[in-house]
């Protein structure tokens, strides 16, 4: 494993870049953190007519491709027309409960991470110094693994979605040990803040707060390592740029637990929700819910001398000015 290297947003300016999965609510901040380096950008979205509204809401630049990834061949046809420097693959499925398809899950978590890796390797910019790809895995590939979650635990997922984010961890894993490819991928936990899906956490919060209706909770005693998106999106961007063993796996976290109660409590302080609205305890936790221990962060230190900071109450409050801006929030 590679020491740091001091991280400069300019390495990317004129860099011809990717983002997969640009459309989605990880997607579309790491698109915007990409565009304002001065790279070159392409952002590959299924629908053009809807998320350009968003990225010009977001101040968004760059070159809209319109493509259904899931199609066999489609994510090579694109990379190869494209030719990128670096790609950040944001494509995934199986985050929102309503995506169920288990088909689908294998055919764009674990088959599109192979193609894309095969695409990378195919294409390789040798002049560009950083990684060809920096693909995004998900804490569900740990499952019930015990302890401490270091990058070389072994993983027991429970999930589809575990299963085959996993799959594709290893796909690109394998694709790298060839040495055709830089690729590492960085291991998402609870990630949180502006354009969340309806009826995660954060959005039914400020549901509450704007409507004044009761909310039903678990007893929140679940523990997560909350992490804002823009954090996320920068770490990605300091892992693209950074030097490390090809096939790396690195996890982008806070290296902090938070119990869901604790968010939740923060969150009402912040958004003034009264505590009677917040019904802990009023629902069951989901049986496909993680319980883990504390996440090792010192990979992601020593690779880029840095860890996301976001404060929990800072990020929650700007999610809310964010969506207030938006029209999806009171903003006053």
């Amino acid at each position: 494993m590679n020491g740091s290297r001091p991280y400069d947003p300019s390495v990317y300016a004129g860099v011809r870049a990717v983002v997969l999965g640009a459309g989605g609510f990880i997607g579309r901040w790491v698109a915007r953190a990409v565009a304002r380096t001065g790279a070159e950008t392409s952002l590959v979205v299924r629908d053009a007519d809807r998320a350009r509204p968003v990225f010009d809401a977001m101040g968004i630049g760059g070159r809209l491709v319109e493509a259904d990834l899931g199609e066999p061949g489609r994510a090579e046809s694109v990379l190869e027309e494209i030719r990128p420097a670096i790609t950040f693959n944001l494509a995934g499925y199986g985050v929102d409960p309503a995506e169920d398809a288990p088909e689908v899950a294998e055919r764009v978590n674990a088959d599109l991470a192979r193609s894309v890796a095969q695409a990378c390797a195919a294409i390789a910019d040798r002049r560009w110094p950083g990684q060809h790809l920096v693909h995004t895995g998900s804490a569900l590939e740990y499952g019930t693994a015990a302890g401490d979650l270091s990058e070389d635990t072994v993983c027991k997922p429970t999930t589809v979605y575990g299963r085959t984010k996993l799959a594709g961890t290893q796909a690109v894993a394998d694709m790298s040990a060839g040495g055709d490819l830089c690729a590492i991928t960085a291991r998402l936990f609870t990630v949180y803040g502006p354009g969340e899906h309806h009826g995660r956490l954060l959005p039914s919060l400020l549901g509450t707060a704007d409507t004044g209706r009761p909310l039903d909770l678990t007893d929140g005693s679940q523990r997560r390592d909350f992490t804002f998106v823009e954090d996320v999106a920068e770490g990605l961007l300091r892992l693209g740029a950074a030097e490390a063993q090809p096939g790396t796996v690195v996890n982008l976290a806070t290296g902090q637990l938070e119990t869901v109660r604790a968010f939740v409590e923060t969150a009402g302080r912040v958004l003034s929700i009264p505590l009677e609205l917040l019904r802990f305890g009023a629902r069951a936790g989901r049986p496909a819910e993680m319980e883990h221990d504390d996440v090792s962060v010192e990979r992601l230190q020593q690779l880029t001398g840095w860890l996301p900071s976001t404060a929990i109450g800072d990020g929650i409050a700007a999610t809310a000015v964010y969506e207030g801006a938006m029209g999806r929030w009171p903003s006053g």
